[in-house]
């Protein structure tokens, strides 16, 4: 699995993106919490930790919203997360 991560959420994992390699039948769930458990760098001051980060973001997978974190992934999908951005 593909993550790619925006604004907020690239500042605090510290990467554009990164691959993780889960089991067949993982969820969003399980690949957030494969993200949450890489070791990281403190976050740039005023940045949120993402673990906070990842609680209040949008999903994307494939491109396409998700709201369901019990969402089966694939190995060749991509999830980007969209924290929330301020502004009109």
């Amino acid at each position: 699995m593909h993550v790619r991560y925006f604004a907020a959420a690239r500042a605090a994992a510290g990467f554009e993106e990164e691959k993780f390699d889960l089991p067949a039948g993982a969820t969003v769930a399980d690949l957030l919490d494969a993200v949450l458990a890489v070791p990281r760098e403190e976050p740039p001051a005023g940045t949120p930790p993402l673990a906070r980060i990842l609680s209040r973001s949008s999903f994307l997978l494939n491109e396409v919203a998700v709201r369901d974190r019990a969402t089966v992934v694939g190995a060749d999908d991509v999830v980007d997360v969209l924290p929330p951005f301020a502004g009109g």
